[in-house]
């Protein structure tokens, strides 16, 4: 659903005018903390309908481990079917570590597979938001999604 309006008076958000939806492929990706730190709207595990108002760009969010990237898969699968609303357009497959360190191989294989189809941006392992907690300075990756998640729709970005 849409983020409310900030109440009179307030600054305005540094996110205001965004219109992203931020899709979770399955539970605990990370999609609220996303959402909370670069902006846009997260809608859980459901498409947005940007027919009743919602946002028409979508980053699909999943975790970096076995079922975490077959999940991104196959909501990937489900947009190239057609079986979402209406104006749905695919911005980016987003996958955040699901652990510190580097990827195993076959991961790794199966990254780039769905790097073929979409563009993916890759989230490093963030201990603070493990806790909850902000970060000083966004890492350099997550930075590089936040210029993208702020690019005027349709402007072609490049795979993380």
């Amino acid at each position: 659903m849409p983020t409310p309006p900030a109440p009179v008076g307030a600054p305005p958000s540094q996110h205001q005018g965004l219109q992203v939806a931020w899709v979770t492929t399955h539970g605990g990706a990370g999609a609220s903390t996303l959402a909370r730190v670069l902006g846009g709207v997260e809608v859980g595990r459901r498409w947005p309908d940007p027919a009743r108002g919602e946002p028409s760009q979508v980053l699909l969010v999943a975790r970096t481990h076995n079922t975490g990237i077959r999940a991104a898969s196959q909501a990937l699968n489900a947009l190239r079917t057609g079986d979402h609303p209406a104006g749905v357009q695919l911005l980016a497959i987003v996958l955040v570590a699901d652990a510190p360190g580097l990827l195993p191989r076959a991961l790794g294989r199966r990254v780039r597979v769905l790097r073929s189809a979409a563009e993916v941006h890759r989230v490093p392992w963030v201990p603070a938001w493990r806790l909850g907690a902000e970060v000083e300075q966004l890492p350099r990756a997550v930075r590089a999604l936040a210029r993208r998640v702020a690019a005027p729709a349709g402007r072609a970005g490049r795979s993380r």
